[in-house]
């Protein structure tokens, strides 16, 4: 791929030369944008992710201003592609450059509004960021009115739970057994799950005390990898 240019009109160009019509009307249905739907009305151009990705390194030294402007977006592909050069410089960034993305990735999750763009930034942001640090902001998102806040506060503590953390995962865990939505049900059990990978007494402890309150959904997604016995007796409550 040529090295383009510099600028936000030219990555808009840049973009819709990528775009695929007829996939962007898969991404339409897959992401759930029609009327009523968690991402109504998001815009999609049909490019591929790596792509995107590739992209994002080619930019990865946009302006801070250019890049918030690009977040700001109604195109789907344009916000993720904002987020990947965020995350590029984040890793390159020392710890206030850190705390600056940081607290501007935080000031725009009203724009980091469906689940691809919490799940590709929130771990390696949020979650790195806290890692040694204080993670009251996290309870605070789990109590948002806000969808993707909450997905961001559980899919954060991925990061902990690959450093054998599991404490603010389950603790949050707990606050969403009560979520009414879907997509938060999903993610709460692929932290469980994922804390089971590293720590499976972890997990069953908690399991055993909250399964019969949790969300048939959220209770598939934790015991996914179980031994099919052990999955059905949670699925029919016999544990």
């Amino acid at each position: 791929m040529k090295k383009p240019k510099a600028g936000l009109k030219n990555i808009k160009a840049v973009l819709r030369q990528y775009g695929d019509k007829e996939k962007s009307l898969i991404l339409q249905g897959f992401f759930k944008t029609g009327p009523g739907e968690y991402a109504e009305g998001d815009v999609f151009l049909g490019i591929k992710v790596p792509v995107l990705r590739i992209l994002a390194k080619r930019y990865r030294d946009l302006a801070f201003g250019e890049t918030l402007r690009l977040l700001k977006s109604p195109v789907h592909e344009e916000r993720l592609l904002s987020l990947f050069i965020l995350l590029l410089k984040y890793r390159k960034a020392d710890l206030p450059g850190k705390e600056k993305i940081f607290k501007i990735y935080l000031d725009n999750t009203r724009h980091i509004n469906n689940w691809d763009l919490v799940d590709a930034t929130a771990k390696y942001i949020i979650g790195d960021y806290l890692k040694d640090k204080n993670r009251e902001i996290l309870y605070k998102l789990a109590g948002s009115s806000s969808l993707w806040e909450r997905r961001i506060a559980i899919v954060a503590t991925h990061h902990f739970i690959e450093n054998n953390d599991f404490e603010d995962t389950l603790k949050i865990a707990k606050i969403l057994i009560s979520d009414p939505h879907d997509l938060i049900h999903k993610a709460a059990g692929w932290m469980l799950r994922e804390a089971g990978k590293r720590d499976s007494d972890c997990e069953e402890k908690f399991l055993k005390k909250h399964y019969a309150l949790m969300p048939r959904t959220m209770l598939r997604y934790a015991i996914e990898r179980f031994p099919e016995r052990k999955r059905q007796a949670y699925l029919r409550g016999m544990m």
